[in-house]
């Protein structure tokens, strides 16, 4: 990203038309996303940049496009994501979201960096600039994510946080949860305080929280909030000074509820942008990556060009990189999308530098790179599991318990009260009311813990459901019927190095490999896309009715997101920041 001198002074010769460009795009309808113009324009591209903006005719090019009178509008970025939750490699990605006129990401790479620390992160960055998309660093603010009360692969301490915002990539600190700043707890404060010295900005995981802690969270410097679900959230954030990003995911549901209160209060979306956090391989292909939180919005009401603006101008600004990306003007990166029809985001022709990487919605292909050896090895079980490891024992005639119940569309759950009966010394879930089982084994070969929970919501009637990736500290989770299916649901993900697992009456149904860290696969997106569609049907099979049962079962571990998380460690009450008890009380 980077000018030398000779460079810098080649690209101004170009603006001047003292020398050749390589492209003129041309015949276009340019959105200006600083006036909210729509204007015929054509524009000039050297050196993956643009240099000019309605050249003069005597311009001379290696190459011109007619842009056929479409509309021309910035590439979309994507504020905060993480590319592992995608299933893909990056490589792979480029499949799926080029197509679709994402051009930059920035990536939170806390999942791979859970798993298999710094190593792990620069493996995964390593020569994205080969890319047909860019990649921004959000560096990793809490590798482990809840220290003391789950089993990680790797860490990413403050001096490793200090030597990664020395990488020309980094724009932020990564997602930062309430509990590191509400605490005072040193070791994040000082990471804060290394992206404040740095000049960069913080990301921010407001979740829960009150108007008084947004209060102390804003002056801690955090800048943004990907959490918000409602609308009365939206508005106290932005009281504060706390930007919000928008999110649809893939089991995170957020746009129609947020750009509804927008609309109805005619709130201005400056500091309003889009994410899709964590959004599945198979739902990218099917609805679309940025583009859907655009299309949404529109179709919602709101300008289509404010909602560009939210996908480019207003992410660039937040992150301070409206000088490379964000806008079609002189000097920034010629990253740029032709829109036939400004109402229905689907790319006709995608260029990033300048360079095409997706014509008529078929992508240019990408060699995946070599991965390190250690990163296919990380599923390391430390004893055999067998059916036992997922008693819940108890001696009584029923026992009060908690459990975690879901949120349709959100990421975020309830603690219920129930009481279950007492079978054979061990508490005994009711398939009939919902109430299932879920474990967590520890997959590091660290100390082979496995504890187990009960949830309700995820409607299986029978069989059991696996998963090696499980935020944010990706052990091994199941959710099951009963403890033999479950049980051999999990020594599949061990055999196969990591991925998906959907089992039944003792056989595997449907499996998706993720050996990369036991979190994304080496295959092509499309063959990623089939199987991820054979195993939510399997899922569907089995009873599950929710439309993304493996997202929601990757998050239903979390330490972080309220109101109860399952890590190898126990039950963990979320807003205490504390181990908490599965039974309450027995009855006798």
């Amino acid at each position: 990203m980077a000018h030398d001198i000779e460079s810098f002074k080649q690209e101004l010769k170009a603006a001047g038309g003292k020398c050749k460009v390589d492209l003129i795009l041309e015949n276009i309808r340019l959105v200006d996303v600083y006036t909210s113009e729509i204007r015929p324009a054509s524009l000039a591209i050297f050196n993956g940049r643009i240099v000019a903006l309605d050249p003069a005719s005597d311009f001379q090019a290696f190459q011109r496009i007619d842009g056929n009178g479409m509309f021309a509008v910035p590439g979309f970025i994507d504020t905060h994501m993480h590319i592992e939750t995608t299933l893909l490699t990056p490589e792979a990605l480029a499949e799926a979201i080029t197509p679709w006129g994402t051009t930059s990401l920035f990536v939170d790479a806390m999942e791979i960096a859970n798993v298999a620390g710094k190593d792990g992160l620069s493996a995964l960055i390593k020569d994205s600039d080969r890319l047909p998309f860019r990649i921004y660093l959000e560096i990793p603010s809490r590798v482990p994510t809840a220290p003391g009360l789950e089993t990680t692969g790797g860490t990413i301490g403050v001096d490793e946080t200090k030597d990664l915002f020395k990488l020309e990539e980094t724009v932020s600190l990564g997602e930062l949860d309430p509990a590191k700043v509400l605490e005072y707890k040193d070791e994040y404060l000082e990471k804060i305080l290394s992206a404040y010295e740095a000049r960069r900005i913080c990301n921010g995981h407001a979740i829960g929280l009150t108007p008084e802690e947004l209060n102390v969270y804003a002056t801690g410097h955090l800048s943004d909030d990907h959490e918000t679900v409602t609308y009365e959230e939206l508005l106290n954030r932005l009281r504060v000074g706390i930007p919000t990003l928008i999110r649809e995911g893939s089991s995170e549901r957020n746009v129609e509820e947020l750009i509804r209160g927008i609309i109805e209060h005619n709130l201005p979306t400056d500091n309003l942008m889009f994410c899709t956090d964590d959004k599945h391989v198979n739902d990218i292909f099917r609805e679309g990556h940025i583009s859907y939180n655009i299309q949404k919005s529109i179709q919602m009401g709101l300008d289509p060009i404010e909602a560009i603006k939210m996908a480019t101008i207003h992410a660039a600004r937040h992150f301070h990189l409206e000088h490379q990306i964000g806008s079609l003007t002189p000097g920034r990166f010629a990253d740029i999308v032709l829109l036939p029809d400004l109402k229905e985001i689907k790319p006709a022709l995608v260029l990033k530098g300048g360079k095409i990487v997706s014509q008529n919605g078929k992508p240019i292909p990408v060699k995946m790179k070599d991965y390190p050896a250690f990163l296919f090895d990380t599923v390391k079980l430390k004893s055999e599991i067998t059916s036992d490891r997922f008693r819940i024992q108890a001696d009584g005639k029923q026992a009060l318990c908690r459990v975690i119940q879901l949120i349709p569309d959100q990421i975020i759950n309830r603690e219920i009260q129930d009481w279950l009966p007492i079978v054979n010394g061990q508490i005994d879930p009711q398939i009939d009311r919902d109430i299932l089982k879920l474990a967590v084994v520890e997959r590091y070969g660290k100390n082979g813990r496995v504890s187990v929970a009960l949830v309700q919501g995820f409607m299986l009637k029978k069989g059991a459901l696996a998963s090696s990736v499980s935020h944010d500290h990706h052990n091994i989770v199941t959710v099951g019927t009963n403890d033999s299916d479950m049980a051999m649901a999990v020594r599949e993900i061990a055999k196969m190095k990591g991925g998906f697992v959907a089992c039944a009456g003792g056989k595997i149904i449907a499996k998706l490999e993720l050996p990369l860290a036991g979190l994304m696969s080496v295959l092509p997106a499309h063959d990623v896309m089939q199987q991820m569609n054979d195993l939510n049907n399997a899922a569907r099979s089995l009873g599950v009715e929710m439309a993304a049962p493996f997202m929601t079962l990757s998050f239903i571990s979390l330490p972080t997101v309220p109101q109860l998380g399952l890590t190898d460690y126990g039950l963990i009450d979320v807003l205490g920041h504390r181990l908490t008890d599965l039974i309450i009380e027995v009855e006798n």
